[in-house]
């Protein structure tokens, strides 16, 4: 295999910094094992050297090469935002809605249910559509 197109070269700072990350114990698995790839790297291994060893996959390790390299040592460390689908809701909106289903229940009902404050999320008008699934995790982080 080639040259590694993204040379890891840590100054010493930086080692002594993963270093004590590896140490430390806390630290998430995947935030240690991309300190394992740097240090590695910067001894001079080969990216199928390092995916060997650290039972990782080669297009990982590039990629952490890449990432330092370009970003510097933090944000190669750090875990990338995921896609996933937006908040239906602000924090605003989740308090109103909490405070509608504290409040008394409509004509006719007993009790708020899911699928009434779902509509009355509606009828407020803070989303266009949310399922009771969406309410009640909303409503079961505040219990």
């Amino acid at each position: 295999m080639g040259k590694a197109k993204y040379l890891v070269e840590l100054a010493e700072a930086e080692r002594v910094r993963l270093r004590t990350l590896l140490r430390g114990g806390q630290a998430p698995v995947r935030m240690v094992a991309r300190a394992r790839v740097l240090l590695k790297a910067d001894q001079g291994c080969t990216d199928s050297e390092i995916a060997a060893a650290l039972d990782l996959g080669t297009a990982t390790v590039s990629r952490v090469r890449k990432r330092f390299v370009e970003l510097g040592l933090e944000e190669a460390l750090r875990e990338r935002p995921r896609p996933g689908q937006r908040r239906k809701l602000s924090g605003k909106q989740e308090a109103h809605v909490i405070a509608v289903a504290c409040s008394t229940p409509p004509e006719g009902h007993a009790r708020w249910t899911l699928r009434l404050l779902a509509g009355k999320v509606v009828e407020l008008g803070f989303a266009p559509s949310i399922s009771p699934e969406t309410v009640r995790q909303m409503l079961k982080k505040t219990s």
